[in-house]
C-alpha cells in the first residue's frame, strides 16, 4: 500500500504537469489569433513571443523532469511521498516563470530557478535510489 502511494503522487504531479503544458499550448493558440499571427511564423507581437519562449521552455523542462520524476518514484529512497511532490511543486516554479515572463522577461528567474533547482533534488534522489538498487541487486 505504501508504495502505491508514491505511484499515486507521481502520477498525478505528471498530469498536472500535462496539464500545465497543455494550457501554455493553448495560450499560444489563443494569441496567435488574436495578435495575427499566422503559421509558421513564431514571432511577431510581444506578447505572443513570450507566451511561446513559456511553452517551448517548459516543453525543453518537461524532457528533464518527467525521466527524472519515475527513476525517482521507481527507485525511492526516503519517504515514497516525495518524488510526487517535488513534481507538484515544480508546477508552482513553472507557474511563477510564467506569470513573470509574461509580465517582464527579465524577472524570471525565481520561476526558472525553482524548476531547475527540484529537478537537480530528482536527479539526485533519482541517481540516490538507483545506485542503492544496484547495490542492493549485487
Amino acid at each position: 500500500m505504501t508504495a502505491a502511494l508514491g505511484v499515486l503522487t507521481s502520477a498525478s504531479a505528471t498530469l498536472l504537469i500535462v496539464a500545465f503544458y497543455f494550457f501554455t499550448g493553448m495560450r499560444v493558440g489563443i494569441l496567435r489569433g488574436r495578435h495575427g499571427i499566422k503559421a509558421p511564423l513564431c514571432a511577431g507581437h510581444p506578447e505572443f513571443d513570450r507566451a511561446y519562449r513559456v511553452h517551448l521552455n517548459t516543453l525543453e523542462q518537461m524532457a528533464i523532469t518527467l525521466p527524472l520524476l519515475w527513476v525517482a518514484t521507481l527507485f525511492p529512497i526516503g519517504p515514497l511521498w516525495l518524488p510526487g511532490a517535488i513534481g507538484l511543486v515544480w508546477v508552482v516554479g513553472r507557474i511563477l516563470y510564467l506569470r513573470a515572463y509574461m509580465a517582464d522577461p527579465e524577472k524570471r528567474l525565481i520561476g526558472a530557478a525553482t524548476s531547475g533547482l527540484l529537478n537537480i533534488a530528482l536527479l539526485l534522489l533519482g541517481l540516490a535510489g538507483l545506485v542503492s538498487a544496484w547495490l542492493a541487486f549485487r
